[in-house]
């Protein structure tokens, strides 16, 4: 019988924040659980959240220090005493047996420096989850200085930028996302999105699932969607605007405006749809949709909502940039076109929008690559491996 661990992760954002990595945690972690782990995650406050609940079986506690669009504007300076004394708290109310945290290679030294030393006076094994990198010297900076027993990779690409930078690859081991595929799948009915949104029904839906910014090809997007409405009059882009979002440096809200404008300087209001999802409207909006697209023009180190698509059995077209073409392969399950190409986009968005057949084929090829690799409970086994190993 497997020993049943305590296992304490800390992330800047858990939902209602919503994000990529938040999202992660909602899977990841209710698995653990699941198998009689006792789980806990250290994250950041929210208003409206307790200091201390209950997510699917998870003790999750909140704290301002772990509040990162909170701590972008007190400044990170004399915060050490205040992060010692709530990740010490943390460490002896939760008594881990490993402690794993997510994405502390950026962002504050301080956090990851006291996180480390606490681990190492503790005797409690510390790994990294690197969601990104980024090409900074405070990045640089932490990745030296901090000694995590073992890094997990979102991607072979992450993987390799980590390598880049001087990381030992044998410290270093790539475990894809998983997803529930049993929430996502083509059985949805997508009768729920269309009582929300009745401008939908009878539309050719192009939905690109990521929040509202430029590093997310947005502005890409509706480039597009002014070549693809003068073939398809009734196509109708969805863009999932932001609110609750951990946006560091505070840049979003300019992203949202210029996007926005586009669409009102090309005169596309009546093809656009934005709003604020939550993560149940989700797999009603696949449902929905005939294509999805996700033309980032950042390295994107992974890409969730990629497997969404796929596990909906809708095709989806994305650039060639950073982990994506480890998900999406050429007229297999989608299509790869070049960064800020719109040209590409609108061409290959069209192509499907043209030909169900081509639609159906590439479709069904994601929800099987899906469901033989991309699983919560394979994403679960592999990271338990991992803490095995280190134990």
């Amino acid at each position: 019988m497997r020993k049943k661990l305590s296992i304490a992760h800390l992330h800047w954002g858990f939902p209602p924040i919503i994000g990529g990595v938040e999202t992660h945690l909602t899977i990841l972690l209710p698995q653990f659980a699941q198998q009689g782990h006792k789980v806990s995650l250290l994250t950041g406050a929210v208003e409206e959240c307790k200091a201390e609940d209950e997510f699917r079986g998870i003790k999750v506690y909140r704290t301002p220090i772990m509040d990162l669009n909170w701590l972008f504007r007190r400044g990170l300076n004399a915060i050490e005493d205040e992060v010692t004394s709530v990740f010490t708290n943390f460490i002896d109310q939760t008594k881990p047996d490993i402690l794993h945290a997510h994405n502390m290679h950026y962002f504050s030294l301080a956090h990851a420096d006291i996180l480390a030393e606490l681990a190492k006076r503790k005797g409690i094994p510390l790994i990294l989850t690197a969601h990104n990198t980024w090409d900074d010297p405070l990045f640089l900076s932490i990745m030296r200085k901090i000694k995590w027993m073992h890094i997990i990779a979102v991607s072979h690409f992450i993987k390799q930028e980590l390598v880049g930078i001087g990381i030992n690859h044998e410290n270093i081991t790539t475990v894809h996302h998983g997803i529930d595929h049993t929430v996502f799948h083509p059985r949805v009915n997508p009768r729920t999105v269309y009582k929300k949104y009745p401008q939908l029904r009878n539309k050719r839906v192009v939905f690109h699932p990521a929040r509202m910014g430029l590093g997310k090809g947005c502005d890409v997007s509706v480039k597009a969607l002014r070549i693809i409405e003068s073939k398809f009059p009734e196509v109708i882009l969805v863009l999932a605007g932001t609110k609750k979002i951990i946006d560091w440096g505070a840049t979003q809200k300019k992203d949202i405006a210029y996007i926005v404008e586009l669409v009102d300087f090309f005169n596309l209001k009546e093809n656009v749809l934005i709003d604020l999802y939550a993560l149940g409207d989700m797999p009603y909006l696949y449902a929905a949709s005939q294509v999805c697209i996700y033309p980032s023009s950042s390295q994107e180190p992974f890409g969730l909502t990629l497997l969404e698509s796929m596990a909906s059995k809708k095709p989806i077209v994305v650039t060639s940039m950073g982990g994506m073409p480890e998900i999406v392969h050429n007229n297999i399950n989608g299509f790869l076109v070049p960064p800020k190409n719109f040209e590409q986009l609108a061409k290959r968005t069209i192509q499907l929008l043209a030909d169900e057949k081509l639609r159906k084929r590439l479709g069904s090829a994601g929800r099987e690559m899906v469901e033989q690799y991309f699983t919560k409970e394979i994403m679960a086994e592999r990271t338990f491996d991992i803490y095995r190993k280190v134990i």
